[in-house]
């Protein structure tokens, strides 16, 4: 007797990213372009910001600041000092050196701590002039340009990351990095900001990495992945020794906050 085979399940295609865009800024927004720092401030900022928190990071910004006046003065800082001074944001030692050389390098290569300049070259030519300064990568590159400078620069952090990969906007596999260049050719120049506030906030509060809320997904209906995340689990070991009638902890919504400089992680 021939046995019957199941029909695969097709995934839905991905949604238009700019419908996606505009209903996620309903929801989320509206949102305000603040006030930003300078470039060099801002490359600043970010060193401070990797690996820790945006209270922290904001706090040895205006402490180095507090100590040396300036960024010229910072570049000629003795490392000890700068270290002294960030101190309360975490990894000192290593963020120290690295903004020393930054600083250092962006005299020698401009003759000045000015990169308003970056604005007049094609976003192709202004991302490469960054990248060369030591731990400057295609994320905080894209915080400098986009910040800073207002240039529609992508800033993809793993909140971005996982949601354009569930919408489909990028493949499966596409790394972090390569996902840069693929979402500023998708997304229109004007758009570039509110996606980007959009879709951490709602990394942030609704498509999580773990245990996504996909029943509140203002997008749901449109998502390729939701049947996938919505999948019960199946048991593992630890879940079959559960006691009968074990619940989860109550959960508490937060609102996320957007942060200064999007103080993501390289």
């Amino acid at each position: 007797m021939p046995t019957k085979t199941r029909k695969a399940t097709k995934r839905k295609a991905a949604p238009d990213v700019h419908h996606i865009i505009r209903v996620m800024t309903d929801l989320y927004g509206p949102f305000e372009e603040e006030p930003r720092l300078d470039a060099a401030h801002e490359i600043t900022f970010t060193i401070l910001s990797q690996h820790t928190s945006d209270t922290n990071s904001s706090r040895a910004y205006h402490l180095l600041m507090d100590k040396f006046g300036t960024l010229e003065a910072v570049a000629a800082g003795d490392v000890a000092e700068i270290e002294k001074a960030i101190a309360p944001g975490g990894l000192a030692r290593i963020k120290a050196p690295r903004i020393k050389q930054v600083l250092s390098m962006i005299l020698e290569l401009n003759g000045s701590m000015d990169l308003s300049f970056l604005r007049e070259l094609p976003l192709s030519d202004a991302k490469a002039w960054l990248r060369q300064l030591p731990g400057i990568g295609p994320k905080s590159a894209g915080i400098i340009l986009s910040f800073a400078l207002g240039m529609p620069a992508m800033a993809i952090d793993t909140h971005i990351h996982r949601v354009s990969k569930r919408l489909a906007l990028i493949g499966p596999k596409v790394s972090a990095d390569k996902a840069h260049d693929i979402l500023e050719e998708a997304v229109e120049p004007d758009q570039v900001y509110p996606f980007h506030l959009a879709f951490i906030t709602h990394g942030r509060q609704v498509c999580k990495s773990q245990r996504p809320l996909c029943g509140e997904c203002v997008v749901g209906e449109e998502c390729p992945s939701r049947e996938e995340m919505m999948a019960p689990a199946k048991p593992t070991k630890a879940s079959a020794k559960k006691a009968p009638g074990a619940t989860a902890k109550g959960r508490t919504k937060k609102t996320a906050r957007l942060p200064h400089s999007v103080a993501i992680t390289e």
